[in-house]
């Protein structure tokens, strides 16, 4: 069974016992997570799309860790002007594993 789910303002396709990173959630490793946002699910041909959601529907999942992405680099530069700036920046994330749909 397959679900969408929507939470941090992004959709994420994921099944069941599958590992997602998601926008950084509270919580601590091991504690549970219930996704009520649940846009759309499929079980083999049959399939339901929600209005925006699907009522009734939820996603139950596992936190495995709380970490935080590569270091991305965002360089500025003007030219004729001695204008140069070097920052840097790293996402937060949460790893869920999927228990139930």
């Amino acid at each position: 069974m397959i679900a969408v789910i929507e939470t941090g303002g992004k959709q994420y396709l994921v099944s069941t016992g599958s590992k997602v990173q998601i926008e950084k959630l509270e919580g601590l490793k091991g504690d549970t997570l219930k996704f009520d946002k649940v846009l759309f699910t499929a079980e083999g041909s049959k399939y339901t799309v929600g209005k925006p959601y699907i009522s009734g529907a939820s996603v139950e999942a596992t936190i495995i860790r709380q970490g935080r992405g590569k270091k991305i680099e965002v360089l500025k530069y003007k030219a004729k002007s001695k204008y140069r700036r070097k920052i840097g920046h790293r996402q937060s994330y949460t790893e869920i594993e999927v228990t139930k749909i």
